[in-house]
């Protein structure tokens, strides 16, 4: 007999299960009663898987218990060699290495604020953030470190040439010995534990501040989500959660998804998790194969790209049972591809952002089957609403701003008063996402406020566009554009990537649309390019890019 939502919500977090919540205080914001209570306590959790592989890059296998004595280590070296005390901010810079696990966690236990540093920036844009969050050291790879140079702020560097006056990483661990423990910090789940910066299209990036309660309860969510499809699907829970779970990640730690979504989760739940450089295809390919890998985690691209390889039916990928993305937009027929070349897998999909410590609304198995185009349901410590321009809340079914309450969202933006009461609003988060929410609490993202077209006063959802144009063969990659017009105020344009050997024109495709969208909807203008588009390291096309080139402004 299948379950409803209510009564799998209801057995999994009944009193004395694992995801029994509680409430803080009289705010009627709901907490994972067990979740750690900050990041030291999940770290010591950690230690108890002792010697499974935790940490996979290239050809180095790094425990657990390697991971929590490097960890312990560093942040003892901090401490000690660096003057680093409770609430300071320690910058890491780099790409995909061990060594960012390491120094995210030495941070951490050490009392700090981490700073996780975009690794694609510029001198100048890395730069700004440091001195924004008034970073006190910064632990970087060979790359990084040279266009950090020029901030003055003391530097550790990892695989790469130390600059003038910087130290290697392993000068400053020293000895790693088996009986190093973890520096005396007292935490409190309201201490501020991370700064991640938001990726806006203008202006400076914003610095989101985490505390360590979301950070603690960001792998609980996830773990939720999981056992929820598991539930749903009548299958045994308790089995599923004593399943090792082995995750290839394709995005950068950088970002909440990359640290959150996969490296916090992965520490809370005993599992492994398979770095990459950065995002191959046929290298994701040979790691599958040959790490058994059970899980994907990235952006909806990276799994349109790993079965559109040529090479795809050439590996074994038999151990892969999850797909799960989020991100960004993910087209309906995306799922149709991966039931097609990867049948029997449990794609997933889902919705968060800095501002939500990554996920806050998950959808799969079966709901996602029956649902492609919806991000899911909220997690049960997690209210959404979604609200008119004056901020009151609308009926089910009508787009409005989607609004999101919980313990995963974080204390406000850093050094911004303004932003953060523009931003957080009587506890409520204002996404900045138009969403729609039916009668059974399945929400629906329409579009970015800020990337909507209005043309002659129709509002055009580009993430509706794109997900129809997706539907055509010849399209292996969309964006769609508001296009200046005189009389109309925005006409739509389309940027096309092709997949391999195709041709179509633009009459071909506006004739195709035809059936699938309103007229108005359908773009006037279309441009084709040979290249992908261009993505921020979260996978989330950078339309402004595309507008600067295919317009000129």
């Amino acid at each position: 007999m299948s379950l409803s939502h209510a009564q799998v919500q209801a057995q999994l977090t009944g009193p004395g299960q694992l995801f029994e919540m509680e409430e803080i205080g009289d705010t009627g914001i709901r907490t994972w009663k067990h979740a750690p209570a900050h990041f030291r306590a999940l770290l010591e959790m950690s230690r108890f898987h002792g010697e499974k592989v935790f940490l996979v890059y290239e050809d180095e296998h790094i425990t657990f218990e390697d991971h929590f004595r490097r960890a312990a280590t560093l942040a003892g070296r901090l401490i000690e060699e660096y003057g680093v005390r409770k609430g300071d901010r320690v910058g890491v810079a780099m790409r995909n290495y061990p060594e960012w696990v390491v120094s995210l966690s030495a941070a951490l236990a050490a009392g700090a604020v981490a700073v996780p540093l975009n690794a694609w920036w510029t001198e100048a844009e890395l730069a700004y953030a440091v001195n924004d969050s008034g970073i006190k050291v910064l632990i970087a790879d060979g790359e990084r470190a040279t266009r950090l140079a020029s901030t003055g702020v003391p530097l550790i560097v990892t695989r790469g040439e130390a600059p003038a006056g910087a130290r290697g990483f392993d000068e400053v661990m020293g000895e790693v010995t088996a009986d190093v423990r973890l520096p005396e910090v007292e935490l409190a789940p309201e201490d501020p534990a991370t700064i991640f910066y938001t990726s806006g299209t203008t202006g400076n990036p914003k610095g989101a501040l985490g505390s360590h309660r979301n950070l603690g309860q960001s792998p609980m969510t996830v773990a939720y989500g999981l056992m929820r499809a598991v539930a749903m699907a009548g299958k045994d829970v308790a089995a599923a959660a004593g399943t090792r779970r082995v995750t290839l990640l394709t995005v950068p730690l950088f970002h909440v998804t990359g640290c959150f979504s996969a490296l916090t989760t992965t520490m809370f739940g005993g599992g492994g998790l398979v770095l990459m450089y950065k995002w191959d295809p046929e290298q994701a390919l040979r790691l599958i194969e040959r790490e058994r890998v059970t899980a994907m985690i990235g952006v909806p691209t990276n799994a349109w790209q790993l079965m559109s390889h040529p090479d795809f039916g050439k590996y074994d990928l038999s151990s892969l049972s999850t797909l799960g993305y989020g991100g960004a937009p993910a087209p309906p027929r995306l799922l149709e591809r991966i039931t097609r070349n990867l049948p029997d897998r449990a794609p997933s999909n889902g919705y968060g952002m800095t501002e939500t410590t990554a996920l806050a609304i998950g959808n799969g198995g079966a709901d996602y089957q029956a649902r492609p185009d919806s991000v899911g349901l909220p997690s049960p410590v997690v209210d959404v609403r979604v609200v008119d321009p004056a901020g009151e809340e609308l009926p089910p079914g009508e787009v409005g701003e989607l609004c999101v309450r919980g313990p995963n969202v974080i204390m406000g933006y850093w050094n911004k008063p303004e932003a953060t009461a523009q931003t957080f609003v009587d506890g409520w988060l204002h996404t900045g996402d138009l969403a729609k929410i039916d009668d059974e609490g399945f929400v629906y993202i329409v579009d970015r406020a800020k990337d909507m077209v209005i043309r002659g006063g129709e509002n055009v959802y580009c993430a509706e566009v794109e997900a129809a144009l997706f539907e055509h063969p010849a399209v292996d990659d969309a964006a769609v554009i508001g296009v200046p017009h005189e009389e109309l105020g925005e006409e739509v344009g389309a940027v096309i990537r092709l997949a391999p050997d195709a041709s179509v024109t633009t009459e071909e495709l506006q004739s195709f649309l035809k059936d699938r969208i309103a007229k108005f909807k359908i773009p006037a203008y279309f441009w084709f390019r040979e290249g992908e588009l261009p993505r921020n390291p979260g996978g989330k096309i950078l339309k402004t890019h595309l507008r600067r080139e295919v317009l000129g402004a």
